[in-house]
């Protein structure tokens, strides 16, 4: 969801990964940018209510009962280019608050994608995180953004590719994204969104250990303030079991 459009999503949302795990950021990134000089504000929120699984690596956090979050800064310096930043954090199901690091992002984008009906674009992320959210401090991901829409449907792909930049293992992991959206209205979107990460590219993971989990969501875009909702189960035993989502954006 880019601030001052809304994101046309109830969605399945596939997210796949070697183990469950915490996201900071659950969404599918649709092109649309702010314009020249404005600044937006997004907090994303999730909380696992049930994991399937352990934490992704030996010291990481374990995601069952967990509350995942981060303020999402943007800024729009021309019609088709953004950056950005996250803060991410976690607070552990024994109540810890814990701070995650900082992501640094930039965004080329078509211009005034939501007028198109076919729009593209690419984010690429660097992040620094602590050991509890990554088995390597240093990483980036690079998320390419294709889309099509005719009225009342929409469909956007984002075939995202995770690098570890330090430690042991860099790997490099296929993580695509996708979303089917009907857009009831204006302010109002349902639709299906897809999310997976089959883990590193040379050497997918086994299906069982790959997750895969449906969101539900419900987009609203108001004058004042942009709401995402949505609700998740998870598909495989690598899965979270149950994960509710929450963003709220403002463009300033």
């Amino acid at each position: 969801m880019r601030v001052g459009r809304p994101l046309a999503a109830l969605g399945w949302l596939f997210l796949a990964s070697s183990v469950a795990r915490g996201a900071d950021e659950i969404q599918v990134y649709n092109a649309e940018i702010n314009p020249p000089g404005r600044f937006s504000l997004q907090l994303h929120g999730n909380y696992v209510a049930r994991a399937g699984a352990a934490a992704g690596f030996p010291g990481g956090l374990a995601p069952g009962g967990a509350f995942n979050g981060t303020p999402e800064f943007a800024l729009g310096v021309t019609d088709s280019w953004e950056v950005g930043a996250y803060l991410p954090y976690a607070v552990t199901r024994d109540g810890d608050f814990e701070p995650g690091g900082v992501k640094l992002r930039t965004l080329v984008a078509s211009p005034h994608a939501h007028e198109r009906r076919f729009f593209y674009g690419v984010n690429v992320e660097l992040s620094h995180q602590p050991r509890l959210f990554t088995g390597s401090h240093w990483n980036s991901e690079i998320r390419p953004i294709l889309g099509w829409r005719r009225p009342p449907v929409e469909f956007i792909l984002n075939p995202i590719v995770d690098v570890a930049l330090s430690g042991p293992r860099r790997t490099i992991d296929f993580a695509p994204a996708a979303r089917l959206a009907y857009l009831v209205s204006s302010t109002w979107a349902f639709g299906l969104e897809h999310y997976a990460d089959f883990g590193p590219i040379d050497r997918f993971d086994p299906p069982r250990r790959q997750v895969q989990e449906i969101f539900l969501v419900a987009d609203h875009s108001g004058k004042a303030l942009d709401v995402d909702v949505g609700i998740g189960h998870g598909l495989t035993p690598g899965s979270n079991d149950w994960t509710a989502k929450l963003i709220l954006g403002w463009a300033l």
